[in-house]
């Protein structure tokens, strides 16, 4: 049955969890349990074009575990799209769900399409396709999608709707991220990038591995990559270079973020902005800095230019940019890697905001949330921290076997069915 989800993402995510796994006293057979999802819905989303064509799209839900409450996790859409990569994803959902002690499982989707070349009319029907194909094991109480790579606010509105639609009311918590109007959280968009800002900060305060001023490379500069940095100059911390997929941008001296956030926003390219030296993507990668934070796409740190890293500690923005081999690389050079499960887990965290809000018909002010959001951040990073140090392991190693051992306890408790 592994065959079905043959991909380099889900045989990463899979030795990741057997490494952590084998560190972990108990098994009783749950590593065999957690290996494959629970569920897997395979669809096809025929879309008529613009020009009257049809086209047919691919799609994915995987619902890797809900032994802790409701399946939770993004939707992509990207070309790239797989059902591997989408296991491999859902597969960690668990563990960083588990990780920030939230009742949820894990799960993901998406469609392999690249939304840049769909006009706005084509993405809402292919938004609605999908979400039509899924409905029937998507719910505020079954599984709760989010935004996550090339989707965005907009698009789950359209969910929402969707689904509203079908149940003949209005059912805002059947997805989050949705924009605050129709039922969205306050903070919500900021949330993941924020919370990689405040992870940043207590991991410099912690270890130590900082130069005089702080210098802070950024590997994507989409939602999570601005308002890391955002956070981060807000706090005093130069954020020297970014980039996004058409190039980047350099400046030894610290970067005006907010202008170059507006630059972005005006003209759609990082590298149109003028204050500072253009480079390429694999040149941002090796730039010297004390932290380098990947927040755009998978494996990006690889066997091939981990080597080359200059930086003194990886914070993981973006989900799985580091694969197995660079990890091993990394440690053995003494570099420090801050899991993705734990750095990016902010909007995950908001997402259960916007879900409790949601349920209770009660919303918070922006700077409840912001609050709360760091408050859990730090004690996540504290208990990962202090785990990994005691067991003398990797912060990657301690957050997986936490995130693992929380879902293993309750699966034991809850036992085998039927």
């Amino acid at each position: 049955m592994y065959e079905l989800f043959n991909s380099v993402a889900f045989r990463e995510a899979t030795l990741q969890f057997e490494r952590a796994s084998r560190l972990l006293t108990e098994d009783d057979g749950l590593v065999e349990r957690f290996k494959l999802p629970q569920r897997t819905l395979v669809v096809s989303c025929p879309v008529r074009m613009d020009d009257g064509t049809v086209k047919v799209f691919g799609g994915y839900r995987v619902q890797h575990n809900q032994t802790l409450g409701p399946y939770k996790g993004g939707i992509r859409y990207h070309p790239d799209v797989d059902m591997g990569e989408v296991a491999a994803l859902a597969m960690n959902m668990t563990w960083k769900c588990g990780l920030a002690e939230l009742p949820f499982g894990g799960a993901k989707g998406g469609v392999a399409v690249d939304p840049r070349t769909l006009s706005h009319d084509e993405l809402e029907r292919l938004t609605r396709r999908y979400t039509a194909e899924i409905l029937p094991i998507i719910g505020p109480t079954k599984d709760i999608p989010a935004p996550d790579l090339g989707t965005n606010p907009q698009i789950m509105a359209w969910i929402m709707d969707t689904y509203s639609m079908a149940q003949g009311y209005t059912v805002p918590t059947v997805v989050t991220g949705k924009p605050v109007i129709i039922g969205g959280s306050l903070g919500r968009e900021e949330a993941t990038g924020y919370g990689v800002a405040y992870v940043t900060e207590d991991a410099l305060r912690r270890f130590k591995r900082y130069s005089d001023p702080v210098k802070v490379v950024i590997q994507g500069f989409g939602n999570v990559g601005s308002y890391t940095a955002h956070k981060l100059n807000d706090m005093g911390i130069k954020v020297v270079a970014v980039n996004d997929v058409y190039g980047g941008i350099y400046n030894p001296n610290g970067l005006p973020v907010d202008e170059l956030m507006r630059t972005v926003r005006e003209k759609g390219k990082v590298d149109d902005y003028a204050g500072g030296d253009k480079v390429t993507n694999d040149e941002l990668l090796t730039l010297e800095c004390d932290v380098l934070i990947p927040a755009a796409l998978g494996r990006v740190i690889n066997k091939d230019n981990a080597p080359r890293l200059r930086c003194g500690m990886v914070v993981e923005g973006a989900n799985g940019p580091t694969t197995a081999e660079a990890d091993d690389i990394l440690r053995e050079r003494n570099i420090l890697v801050i899991p993705d499960i734990l750095a990016n887990a902010g909007g995950l965290i908001v997402s259960y905001f916007e879900w409790v809000q949601g349920l209770q018909e009660y919303y918070w002010s922006r700077e409840a949330v912001h609050d709360e959001l760091k408050k859990r951040m730090k004690n996540t990073f504290i208990r990962v921290a202090d785990y990994a140090e005691k067991e003398n392991i990797p912060m990657r190693l301690a957050a997986l076997m936490l995130g693992i051992s929380r879902v293993s306890q309750a699966k034991k408790l809850r036992g085998l069915y039927p």
